[in-house]
């Protein structure tokens, strides 16, 4: 995803806005500016274009509960708002930038949670509208003709074929109302857009949502179902299956694991320990460190991953998920630097850069100024394939009645640019403070 578009969805205010989006995406600003919230609508965005199915806006890691909780509200003698819309804009994969995919969806109250009314999808000069309230249908010698706030149109999906049995009006640029009076022509052109949408669900995976605060560590586990969860509880069931299934995968994670583990000085080594030869068999997970210096390192003792401090054990799921080869293609992580000291935080900003230039797209609630500093140095210096440009600052900064994001780009030098003045007055009043050019 490239923008995202909203209008009347939670603390965002009736104004539409957006936000420039980019293979790597930091988040920041103050507590509830709607960060979370802005996460949780990605995914709903995803599930309605490409899932095709009603978004929950309860599914964990986000609860933002019904729809009075969800549309904006400016309180006061203002009036809630009856819909909210939100869109989003797509190229076909990071590697090929050869065409554009641009999604909208309008959401309305049905049984106090938000139903999407109607879906909006634009390839090149060709679009696709599916409505599922809100429609009227006449019925004529001629057809059926379809009537909605929109506008109304012939259908011949009676006639090329139904998409979930919802109308659907084609809109094209080229030719106008040439679909209506051509059935041929609509069905070719539907059937071109719909390849499109068919490549996109194909190629990628349903976002990862991380929650901010991770599973707790067991002394010693269990073998469980492998079933994704957001707040890791799987990962150390999955780590186990690997080393006992696939020795050369494991080998592979387990090496990129312990290298971050090094940089950060969380650990030096990581290791599955079974009790037995069965898959079934109890496990415990644990790691070691070295010391002394690199020409004569010493190997220090295994410990159990529950001995060593919440730092490590709320990492792992997001450095697993992050390393493993078989991850998603999208990341919507929450405060990823919990626990973790501030030189780990900023190796996990070397580490988003490598996984963005890689290919993925991660989408990163953050506190941390050790992240954002060190992805603008790594940006700069070119530590990774990741450009500055590839790199976009969503700054949250909240209003009198809404609030504002604004996009902020890093240039060459590592500069933060179109930064308003809200943004980092804070770090900058308390850095005066501590060489003494102001007292508190």
């Amino acid at each position: 995803m490239d923008r995202i578009t909203l209008q009347n969805y939670r603390c965002f205010g009736s104004e539409e806005q957006s936000a420039c989006l980019a293979p790597l995406t930091l988040l920041v600003g103050p507590n509830s500016t709607g960060k979370t919230s802005f996460l949780a609508l990605i995914r709903a965005l995803w599930d309605v274009a490409f899932r095709e199915v009603v978004p929950n806006f309860r599914e964990h890691p986000y609860d933002l509960g019904s729809w009075d909780d969800i549309v904006y509200d400016p309180g006061g003698r203002g009036r809630r708002a009856r819909e909210f819309y939100a869109n989003f804009e797509s190229c076909n994969a990071p590697h090929l930038r050869t065409w554009q995919l641009e999604f909208a969806t309008k959401f309305s109250n049905s049984f106090t949670a938000p139903y999407p009314i109607a879906r909006r999808f634009a390839y090149e000069d060709v679009g696709l509208e599916l409505y599922s309230l809100g429609v009227q249908a006449d019925h004529t010698e001629e057809g059926v003709r379809y009537r909605t706030s929109c506008g109304e149109w012939a259908d011949w999906q009676g006639r090329v074929g139904s998409r979930d049995l919802y109308p659907i009006r084609l809109l094209d640029d080229r030719t106008p109302e040439s679909t209506e009076r051509h059935p041929k022509r609509y069905s070719e052109t539907l059937d071109v857009i719909l390849s499109k949408l068919r490549f996109h669900k194909d190629f990628y995976r349903r976002p990862f949502a991380s929650a901010p605060i991770r599973s707790n560590p067991l002394r010693t586990y269990d073998p469980s179902l492998l079933r994704y969860d957001s707040e890791g509880d799987y990962i150390p069931s999955y780590l186990a299956n690997l080393s006992r299934r696939n020795a050369d995968e494991w080998q592979l994670l387990k090496a990129k694991l312990e290298e971050f583990g090094s940089t950060s000085e969380l650990f030096d080594e990581i290791n599955v320990r079974s009790f037995g030869t069965a898959d079934g068999d109890p496990f415990q997970v644990q790691v070691r460190k070295h010391s002394g210096p690199k020409s004569r390192r010493r190997k220090g003792s295994w410990r159990n991953l529950i001995d060593v401090g919440y730092g490590v054990s709320q990492a792992l799921p997001v450095l697993t998920e992050l390393l493993r080869p078989d991850g998603p293609t999208m990341f919507l992580l929450q405060q990823p630097e919990v626990h973790l000291h501030p030189q780990a935080q900023a190796a996990l900003g070397t580490l988003f850069c490598q996984t963005a230039a890689g290919g993925r797209q991660l989408i990163i609630e953050t506190h941390s100024d050790y992240i954002i500093d060190r992805v603008r140095m790594d940006a700069r210096d070119g530590t990774t394939d990741l450009k500055p440009e590839d790199v976009s600052i969503l700054y949250f900064e909240p209003g009198d009645l809404a609030v504002k994001i604004h996009s902020i780009r890093i240039d060459k030098a590592g500069n933060v640019l179109d930064a308003p003045k809200s943004y980092g007055n804070f770090f900058m009043d308390e850095v005066s403070r501590s060489i003494g050019l102001r007292k508190g």
